[in-house]
């Protein structure tokens, strides 16, 4: 089984990062399963990314309200616990969403900022909150009424 597109044969026609085309003889041959597509589906790989619990509220918070250490989060995000939110704060610094700064004093300080990746997740940030506030103005404002975003 071919693992990616660069181990290819050189006698295959790639057309799509979805999609694998062997040329047997005269035939062309499709090769592409529907967990194949879901796997290169790029909404899903973004979703793996952000779409576990906290996630996205870590950088709302930061990058909209400008939180950078661990209890302004844990305080202001519901329903967080350290555990969940120390897993996910590391796993966003792994992805490179989120940097870790470490300062040396006494008592030993750490703060978190918002990476240029983490920042680009700031166009979805806006469209969620558009889509609230025009769509579900009765869950979020007492006068139930649209509103628009920016």
């Amino acid at each position: 089984m071919i693992e990616s597109l660069e181990a290819a044969p050189a006698d295959w026609a790639i057309t799509s990062p979805f999609a694998k085309i062997a040329n047997v003889g005269m035939l062309k041959i499709l090769i592409m399963t529907t967990e194949d597509l879901i796997k290169c589906c790029p909404i899903d790989n973004t979703f793996k990314i952000i779409g576990k619990k906290f996630t996205i509220h870590i950088i709302r918070n930061m990058a909209i309200h400008g939180q950078t250490r661990f209890n302004q989060m844990l305080d202001s995000i519901e329903d967080a616990n350290p555990k969940t939110l120390s897993a996910r704060l590391k796993e966003m610094e792994k992805a490179g969403l989120i940097s870790r700064i470490v300062y040396d004093e006494v008592p030993i300080r750490v703060e978190y900022k918002v990476t240029k990746k983490g920042n680009d997740l700031q166009g979805i940030l806006d469209q969620m909150a558009a889509l609230s506030m025009k769509h579900y103005p009765r869950e979020k404002f007492k006068d139930g009424k649209q509103r628009t975003y920016k």
